[in-house]
C-alpha cells in the first residue's frame, strides 16, 4: 500500500508544509488558542457583579445589610447614588448590572412589628448575569432575614415576626429574561467582524494569487483608491447582514429594537473599521487565501470568547478580562445591546463609541501604511 510512490508524495507535502512556517504556526496555535479560551473563559460561574446602593435609611441596620452583600462574593458594591435615576443612569450605562434600593424607613421597619422592604434592580439585557443576580440575592437576603429573626428571639425571649425581610425584585429591560433578545444583537456584532475581516483578507489575496494585483499597481489608481475600492463593497454588503438580523430578529424572536436605526447603522459602520482594518492587516502578511482565512479565524477566537458573546466579562479570570479590553467587538456589543434592548441615547455610551472610533482608527492606518508599504 505505501509505495515509493506514495511515500515520496507524503514527503514532499510535508516539506511543503515545513516550507510555510505562518500556516504551520496558525495550525498548531489555532487549537492551543480554542482550548486556553474555552477553559478559561467559557463560564457561566458569575462573581463579583457590580452594583449601585442607593441607602436612603443611612443606619448600622441598613450597613448590615450591606456587609451581608458584601461576605458573598457574587456582588461587588462598587458605586452609591443618592437617587434613582442616578441608578438608573448607571444601569444604561453599564457600570453596573445591579443596584439595591434600601428605603428610609427600613430600620424602622425592621425592629418593629412589621417587615423591612427592599428593591433589587436587575438589568435584564443580559439573561445570565439577571438570573444568577436574582437567585444569589434571594439566597442573601433569605440567610440574612435567618439571622434578624435569630437575632431579634434571642433579644426579646419571644416569637419574632415570621418575614423581618421582604425583598421585591424589579428587572428591568427584559422582564421575562429572553435569551433571544441578548444573543441577537450579539450575532450581529460578530456577523460584522467576521464578514469583514475574513472577506476583505481574502480579497486582496486573491487578487496577489491571481496576479492581477500587479495589474491594477500599473493602472493610475492610487493606493488609498485600490483600499476604498476593494472594502466598500464589503462594508455595504456588512450593513444589508446587519438590517437583515435586525429583521429577523424583530419578527421572529420580538426582540425590540428600541433606538433610531440611522443611530444603529452609524455606530456599526465605525465597528466596521476595526474589522476591515485586521482584514487588510492579515492581508499583508498572507501570500495565500488559505493563510488570509487562518490568520482572520486567528483573530476571531478571541473576540467571540472574550467580547461577551456566548459567555459574561465578570466571570472571566482577571488577566482574560484585561485582555479583553483591546477587543473592538467587547464595546460593540455593548452598544448594539443598549441601543436595541434599552434604548438609551449616544451621550450613554461615549466611552465605548470613542473606543470604537480608537481601534478602527489605528487598525485602518496601521493596514494602510502596510498595504501601502506592500504595494510599493
Amino acid at each position: 500500500m505505501f509505495n515509493n510512490r506514495l511515500l515520496s508524495l507524503i514527503r514532499k507535502e510535508f516539506i511543503q508544509i515545513w516550507r510555510d512556517p505562518r500556516t504551520l504556526m496558525l495550525v498548531i496555535a489555532i487549537p492551543v488558542t480554542q482550548i486556553l479560551l474555552m477553559g478559561y473563559a467559557a463560564t457561566t460561574d458569575v462573581r463579583n457583579i457590580p452594583m449601585a446602593v442607593l441607602d436612603q435609611d443611612r443606619s448600622a441596620s441598613a450597613r448590615k445589610l450591606l456587609d451581608a452583600y458584601r461576605a458573598a462574593d457574587y456582588f461587588q458594591l462598587s458605586i452609591e447614588v443618592d437617587s434613582e435615576d442616578e441608578l438608573q443612569e448607571s444601569i444604561d450605562r453599564g457600570d453596573v448590572k445591579v443596584g439595591l434600593i434600601i428605603p428610609p424607613d427600613y430600620s424602622r421597619s425592621l425592629k418593629g412589628e412589621g417587615s423591612a422592604h427592599v428593591v433589587f434592580v436587575l438589568d435584564g439585557s443580559d439573561p445570565t448575569i439577571a438570573s444568577t443576580s436574582l437567585s444569589a440575592t434571594k439566597l442573601i437576603a433569605q440567610a440574612y432575614a435567618t439571622q434578624v429573626l435569630l437575632d431579634q428571639g434571642a433579644r426579646f425571649s419571644i416569637s419574632a415576626p415570621d418575614a423581618p425581610l421582604e425583598l421585591h425584585t424589579q428587572v428591568w429591560y427584559n422582564p421575562d429574561m429572553i435569551d433571544a433578545y441578548f444573543m441577537v444583537p450579539g450575532v450581529i456584532g460578530t456577523i460584522l467582524y467576521a464578514l469583514t475581516s475574513t472577506l476583505t483578507a481574502t480579497a486582496v489575496v486573491r487578487e496577489r494569487e491571481r496576479g492581477t494585483i500587479e495589474q491594477l499597481i500599473v493602472t493610475p489608481i492610487r493606493p488609498w483608491e485600490l483600499v476604498v475600492g476593494k472594502i466598500l463593497p464589503y462594508v455595504f454588503l456588512a450593513l444589508i447582514n446587519t438590517l437583515e438580523v435586525l429583521a429577523i430578529g424583530s419578527l421572529l424572536f420580538h426582540v425590540p429594537i428600541r433606538s433610531d436605526l440611522s443611530v444603529i447603522l452609524l455606530i456599526s459602520g465605525l465597528f466596521l473599521l476595526s474589522g476591515l482594518g485586521v482584514g487588510l492587516l492579515v492581508s499583508t502578511i498572507s501570500n495565500t487565501q488559505q493563510e488570509a482565512m487562518l490568520g482572520a479565524f486567528f483573530t476571531y477566537l478571541p473576540s467571540i470568547f472574550l467580547s461577551g458573546f456566548f459567555f459574561p466579562i465578570e466571570a472571566m479570570p482577571k488577566v482574560l478580562q484585561w485582555i479583553s479590553t483591546i477587543i473592538p467587538l467587547r464595546y460593540y456589543l455593548v452598544v448594539i445591546r443598549s441601543l436595541l434592548i434599552k434604548g438609551v441615547g449616544i451621550s450613554a455610551l461615549q466611552d465605548e463609541i470613542v473606543a470604537l472610533l480608537l481601534f478602527g482608527g489605528v487598525m485602518m492606518t496601521l493596514a494602510a501604511l502596510r498595504f501601502r508599504k506592500r504595494l510599493d
